[in-house]
Formats: structure tokens, C-alpha cells, sequence
């Protein structure tokens, strides 16, 4: 019987186990013991069932694997410590010298970081594109692709790429199409379905959900990547603990009601942003004014809880603002119950040259807000009276 999605957030991952305990049992433990010499030298060589080191596969971690694999549709996952460690093992897994990589310009920071500044010293090339073009990201192939990275919606402009048309460019030109499904969660989009290759997340926002944990994930589909991406992260040693995967797995109970509440209260605060005289414009996926809502609409199952948009004072407005917020967070991240708000400008993107952030939709008055699931009328109040200040 195939359950809905909800019913899976709660079960996902939950084998029977030794003692048939209804929550997944912490094995906090480094290393494993062997029954024999004859069982310990089975393991080494890949033969027979069991674990030999935590850094290598630890039955709480490969709990959380499967949960998540189970609910993007995979065939297996890879836990990792943070999602930057997911990202970098995905990429060092696919790529070597020589190879070059196509990426949305609009990403993740960090992302950016690996691919400019340690990836290209090891002799890997990077093209950054607008992904939502799909001229752009036709023309960005060369003979020396191999994977194509996208991340939709765009940290932090939410742009929104068509997962289906690049999976064909990507298919017809011998690469891999990696998607990272942060914002979205597997519960509003299913890259697998749309032909991504491989997906990745940063646990850290919703999948965990509650601002107490730093975690990336790796799902594939089939053995052949599997292999490669565990090789990597097991010999690199980027792997989550016990404990770490343990929480996650309890943040995933609550993730479909979670992302349920996330999306309405992001759709009122949208509203609110939108009419308000302090905002020169908005960017949130669900309204037919963002520039790929019809894409938004075809290939997610809801909008989120993440809204940019730009204020008429510019950066120092921005800066404004994030001095009189109260209930929404002055931080970094995303994805929690808690509401968080950030100012790139002055903030996670600051040390990029102007010029690349404006190129990249990164502009001087741009906020960046992760609603979280307050009463959304406190919300609204605390934004309300923040704007004002900032006009």
C-alpha cells in the first residue's frame, strides 16, 4: 500500500528494529563489534550485514537515510554533516580535472564559494547562469559538462528554474542534473519526478526544522551513484553523527503540518509585503506577478515559507529594518518555526562586489525573510512597525 506523503513524514525510516522501539534507538557508539574474526573480515569486503565504524555507516544515521531517500522518491541517501558537506561530496563524487560544471547564479553562498575558490583550484571550471533561462543554460554547455547544479527557488532572489527542461538539456548532453530541494522540502517538490539525477539538502532548515541542528543530505537513484557518493563522503569524513541524524528524524515527524503552516502564513505575510508603501517589489513564487509563477505552479505542490523583496530606502533602509525587527530574528538560516530575516547586502553577501550581486538579483535594499509558524497577525505587526522605521 503507498501512503500519502504525511503518513510516510511519520513513519519514514522506522524499521523494526532490536527492541522494537517506536522511536529510532541512538546508537552512540564510534565503532562496532565483530562476532568473529571470519564476520569482521566479511564486512571489510563488502560481503554479508552489519557496521564496522560510525564514520562509515552507523544504523541511527542509515535510519535517517532511508527515511529521507523514502520520501524524495530515491533509491538510497547519504547523511552528511552540514549541507555544505552534502553539496561538496556531490560535486567531488561526479567531477574531476578538466570537467566543468554549470550552476544557477542565483545559489546558496558557500555553494558559490566551492566551485570560484577551491573546486577551480583543483582544476574544475564553473559556469554561473541565470537557470531560469533556458537559452542561457543551453548555451552554457560545453563538451567538458558533467553535472549541471541547480537550486530552486534561488537563495536568496527565489528565482524558479523548470527542473523538467533542464533534466532533457542535461540528459542530452551526457550530464548529471543535481537539484537542491532546500527551500522546498519533499514536500512541495519531487526533482526526481522531473528528471534530477541527484538531490541534495541543508537538513539544517526544514527537514529538521528547529533551529538545533546543522545536517545536509545526498539522495540518489540508483546503486552506481550510491557507490561513488559514499566512497567519497566515507574516505573525505563530511558524515553526520548519531545524535544529529536522531533529531532530524524527529523534525521530519512534524515536517508536512509544518510546511503546511509555513506556506499559509507565507502567502498573508506576501500579501501584507505587497501593499505596503515601505516596498518597492516582491518576489514570492505563489504570486502571478513573480516572473516563473506558471513554472512555480507545474512543479511545486505549494509556495513556502521564503519571501525577498526589496525595500524603496535601499541599504540603509535595509539596515533599518533589521534594527527595529523584534519577533522575526535577526539571522542567518532558514526554515525553522521561528521567523528569521536577513539584509544580504550588508550581511551573507556583503563581501561579494556589488556588480556580481546586482548581476546576480542580489540588490542594496533586498530582505530576505524565512516565515515561520507564529500567529501570522504578530507577524505582520512586528513587520509593519520595522517598515516604518525603515521609511
Amino acid at each position: 500500500m503507498t501512503h500519502h506523503i504525511e503518513t510516510r513524514c511519520v513513519h519514514a525510516g522506522l524499521e523494526d528494529n532490536e527492541h522494537l522501539a517506536v522511536a529510532p534507538p541512538i546508537y552512540q557508539t564510534s565503532t562496532f563489534k565483530f562476532r568473529n574474526a571470519d564476520h569482521g573480515a566479511d564486512l571489510f569486503a563488502g560481503r554479508g550485514e552489519g557496521y564496522i565504524y560510525s564514520r562509515l555507516l552507523n544504523p541511527t544515521v542509515e535510519a535517517l537515510e532511508n527515511a529521507v531517500a523514502e520520501l524524495e522518491g530515491g533509491y538510497k541517501g547519504l547523511g552528511c554533516g552540514s549541507g555544505m558537506a552534502a553539496i561538496s561530496t556531490a560535486f567531488m563524487s561526479f567531477v574531476k580535472s578538466g570537467d566543468h560544471v554549470i550552476c544557477s547564479e542565483s545559489v546558496y553562498g558557500p555553494t558559490t564559494t566551492l566551485l570560484k575558490s577551491v573546486l577551480s583550484e583543483f582544476g574544475v571550471k564553473a559556469s554561473f547562469v541565470d537557470t531560469s533561462d533556458l537559452e542561457a543554460v543551453s548555451n552554457a554547455f560545453c563538451e567538458q559538462t558533467k553535472v549541471v547544479f541547480v537550486e530552486t527557488p534561488g537563495n536568496p532572489t527565489l528565482v524558479i528554474s523548470d527542473i523538467e527542461e533542464i533534466a532533457e538539456l542535461s540528459r542530452k548532453h551526457g550530464a548529471k542534473l543535481i537539484v537542491d530541494n532546500t527551500f522546498c522540502s519533499p514536500i512541495l517538490q519531487h526533482p526526481f519526478e522531473l528528471g534530477a539525477n541527484v538531490v541534495v539538502h541543508s537538513m539544517t532548515k526544514y527537514l529538521n526544522g528547529h533551529a538545533d541542528v546543522v545536517a545536509g543530505m545526498i539522495v540518489v537513484q540508483n546503486d552506481e551513484d550510491y557507490r561513488k557518493c559514499r566512497n567519497m563522503l566515507n574516505h573525505h569524513g563530511g558524515t553526520i553523527p548519531p545524535f544529529e541524524s536522531f533529531l532530524v528524524m524527529r523534525g521530519i515527524r512534524t515536517l508536512a503540518i509544518r510546511m503546511e503552516r509555513h506556506c499559509l502564513n507565507g502567502e498573508k505575510v506576501a500579501s501584507f509585503l505587497d501593499q505596503h508603501a515601505a516596498v518597492a517589489s516582491l518576489s514570492y513564487p505563489g504570486f502571478e506577478s513573480h516572473p516563473q509563477h506558471h513554472i512555480a505552479k507545474k512543479q511545486m505542490k505549494g509556495y513556502g515559507g521564503m519571501i525577498s523583496f526589496e525595500l524603496k530606502g535601499g541599504y540603509e533602509a535595509g539596515k533599518k529594518m533589521m534594527e527595529h525587527v523584534t519577533m522575526a530574528q535577526l539571522a542567518v538560516s532558514l526554515g525553522g518555526v521561528e521567523s528569521l530575516i536577513q539584509h544580504p547586502a550588508s550581511m551573507t553577501h556583503a563581501s561579494m562586489p556589488k556588480e556580481i550581486r546586482e548581476q546576480a538579483g542580489i540588490t542594496d535594499g533586498l530582505v530576505r525573510l524565512s516565515v515561520g509558524i507564529e500567529n501570522v497577525d504578530d507577524l505582520i505587526a512586528d513587520l509593519d512597525q520595522a517598515l516604518r522605521a525603515s521609511m
